[in-house]
């Protein structure tokens, strides 16, 4: 009796642990089984042990659909983007042209050199800011005020800087229009300054007296900023940011795919 008692409580207590162990193994099985049953040519006639690894690698490396449909679009942008431009258009240089241009794929900006007498000259051009199709009138309240019609015509930001050996430089912040060059801002930079001292920059360039305003005009103009310039500079910029835009997408498909 006593022997038959430790029996029953003996088997007693292993039937719930059986029960768990064989629900535990349904469940893990059902999973398996689901996802074997969803990549069935994949997984056909392989071990049980070779199945689960080749599934735990196939789960980790596959790209979630998000990425991939973000890829189908990247890639649709890449094509109309190559279809509309021409990308691999050589600008030819005008005749008489003063500057070197040095131009680095990924940049937003290209940089002009020369020599002019004793002064190195450089020219940091940036994206053009193309116009809106807004038209703007003299008797806006934001228009010009000599009444000009700048607001709807695009405008090349350029930041000229004139140096000489071991001195200081003048540093002008220009909007080059297709026919005339404004000049924002002019700052006097001492070589012997650091960059965490701030420099009295002068007035507003519009504030200084008229003839000192064309005078200046006059000194980049014998440099090379002027009109001829800058309408050849406006058609390199929107060429170039047409390739860098190309480039930019390629960059980002590459990465998403990864």
């Amino acid at each position: 009796m006593a022997i038959a008692s430790i029996i029953r409580k003996s088997a007693s207590s292993l039937c719930p642990l059986a029960g768990r162990l064989f629900r535990g193994q349904r469940v893990y099985s059902t999973s398996i089984f689901n996802a074997l049953n969803n990549h069935s040519n994949f997984y056909c006639s392989r071990p049980l042990g070779t199945t689960l690894s080749s599934f735990r690698d196939f789960s980790s490396s596959k790209r979630p659909s998000s990425d991939e449909a973000l890829i189908r679009v990247i890639e649709s942008e890449v094509k109309c983007a190559s279809e509309t431009d021409d990308h691999d258009r050589v600008e030819e240089v005008p005749k008489g042209f003063p500057f070197e241009i040095q131009d680095n794929p990924g940049l937003q900006t290209i940089t002009l050199k020369r020599s002019y007498q004793d002064e190195v000259i450089t020219v940091e051009v940036h994206m053009p800011d193309l116009v809106t199709g807004r038209t703007i009138n003299a008797n806006d309240d934001d228009g010009d005020d000599d009444g000009g019609n700048k607001g709807n015509q695009s405008c090349i930001p350029l930041i000229v800087s004139v140096s000489k050996k071991n001195g200081p430089s003048l540093e002008f912040s220009c909007s080059a229009y297709p026919e005339e060059i404004s000049i924002e801002s002019l700052i006097v930079k001492h070589p012997e300054h650091s960059e965490d001292q701030i420099a009295y920059e002068g007035p507003d360039f519009h504030d200084l007296d008229e003839n000192l305003q064309k005078a200046f005009h006059k000194y980049l103009e014998i440099r090379g900023i002027k009109p001829s310039t800058t309408i050849f500079l406006h058609e390199y910029m929107i060429n170039k940011d047409s390739k860098e835009f190309l480039l930019w997408l390629t960059k980002l498909k590459n990465f998403v795919e990864a």
